[in-house]
């Protein structure tokens, strides 16, 4: 498994450790690293995930919400909202990865974590959002 793919991993369980105990990010970045990480288990890419998506919260979650039809974001299942949450995040503000490898990682976490009807679910909201990004820049915005 690639870092990167472990590395989403760690995000998923950090994100889904604060929106289930509503522990602050920060101390589940310090439990990832005392109890899963090894000694030095700096991770730049973790932190940039983590803190962005809890910073950008918002506005992530109405940009999801916004493209699953008939699911509101609090009946979506929290691990399905935490992989779209992170793979929405890498697509607003992680332009060195491509857009393609965010969502195929995100299906990916879906098979892995998610339910039988996770990864679909995922990719469809996902290609939504990148249909869109695609679509704003081309018209010069960010």
């Amino acid at each position: 498994m690639g870092k990167r793919r472990k590395t989403r991993e760690y995000a998923l369980q950090v994100l889904y450790q604060w929106e289930m105990t509503g522990q602050d990010v920060e101390r589940g970045l310090a439990l990832l690293r005392e109890h899963l990480l090894s000694a030095g288990g700096e991770d730049s890419f973790l932190d940039r995930l983590v803190r962005g998506v809890s910073t950008h919260r918002e506005e992530i979650d109405r940009l999801i919400e916004g493209h699953s039809e008939h699911w509101r974001l609090e009946r979506m299942p929290p691990v399905d909202r935490n992989i779209l949450r992170i793979a929405a995040f890498e697509l607003l503000y992680c332009e060195e990865v491509p857009p393609r490898v965010s969502v195929n990682e995100a299906v990916e976490l879906a098979k892995r974590f998610g339910s039988e009807d996770s990864p679909a679910f995922v990719n469809g909201i996902l290609d939504r959002i990148m249909t869109e990004i695609r679509k704003t820049q081309a018209l010069g915005g960010k």
